[in-house]
């Protein structure tokens, strides 16, 4: 990718950015048929799980996106199941929680799944190692005390140390940071562990750069193969699904972007919904989109 494109931060660049890297993320299963619906109250008597993304669809940057708490309310009043699953993994789930509730949001710990608690599981399978970990150091080191880690800053030896690397959160990464990782893994590959696959993420002004989009860019180095552990990819869904106790035919997955929320929900078997007015994807865009990704969703809704 160009120096151009690892800057470029607006939605028709970060969409081809998706495409791009849509040979490293999974395949959809089938199509949807796109059917329109004016909220998730048309959907509650098809499904018993509501899987909701966090950024575009709860919230964009530190505001609320209106009327979100109150469907989710009605959805429990229903007696419907309503979960987060975000890629948010650069924040323990603590500073997740707390976010949400300063939102207006009242989830309990079980009804938030994060990428980042999904790849700290993930861990217990693997041999112990010396961790590289892209992370904000702002936020401590909650949840990761157990393992023998340190934050990439600015110490060329704490790269060449590392036996594997974390990438959580890109709140601090910098591009002398990102040319360090990439040359001691052209030097010595070995594990690159991605908590955060998202590109991009809307912001109150424009959007972020996220983890996976500098993943990608590891990607394209001989012998190193990124293992991603968020949306779209299965393990995360996997949580979700066992955590709720729900059958992926009773469950749909409700975000705004295509490549994440829309293909993760289908390829775990779930459907989809993709919301278009507040997030990633505006109405006037959504049909043209879909056509270029090749990525229908089940639903697609002005809003939740």
């Amino acid at each position: 990718m160009t120096l151009q494109e690892r800057e470029a931060s607006g939605p028709e660049a970060i969409f081809a950015l998706y495409l791009r890297a849509a040979p490293r993320l999974p395949r959809a299963p089938r199509r949807g048929a796109a059917r329109p619906a004016p909220d998730l109250g048309a959907l509650a008597a098809s499904f018993d799980l509501f899987v909701l993304d966090a950024f575009g669809v709860l919230n964009i940057g530190e505001r609320a996106v209106p009327g979100a708490a109150e469907r989710i309310a009605r959805l429990r009043a229903m007696g419907k199941k309503v979960v987060v699953a975000t890629n948010a993994a650069g924040y323990p789930k603590s500073r997740l929680l707390a976010r949400y509730a300063a939102l207006g949001f009242d989830f309990a710990p079980d009804e938030v799944v994060s990428s980042r608690e999904t790849l700290l599981a993930a861990l217990q399978d693997q041999p112990p190692r010396r961790w590289g970990v892209m992370a904000d150091p702002a936020w401590g080191e909650e949840e990761l005390e157990g393992l023998d880690a340190r934050f990439l800053l600015d110490d060329p030896a704490d790269y060449a140390g590392a036996e594997g690397f974390l990438l959580l959160g890109s709140g601090a990464w910098t591009p002398a940071r990102q040319a360090m990782l990439a040359e001691t893994l052209a030097r010595d590959p070995r594990p690159v562990l991605v908590g955060n696959p998202d590109l991009a993420a809307p912001r109150d002004r424009g959007h972020s750069q996220e983890p996976g989009r500098f993943a990608h860019m590891l990607a394209e180095i001989p012998g190193v193969t990124p293992q991603f552990y968020g949306k779209p990819f299965g393990a995360i869904f996997e949580r979700v699904l066992a955590r709720a106790g729900t059958a992926p035919e009773r469950a749909v997955m409700v975000g705004d972007t295509l490549h994440t929320d829309v293909l993760g929900g289908l390829a775990a078997g779930m459907s989809a919904a993709l919301v278009t007015d507040s997030g990633s994807i505006h109405q006037g865009r959504a049909g043209r989109d879909m056509a270029r990704a090749d990525l229908w969703p089940d639903y697609v809704l002005p809003r939740i």
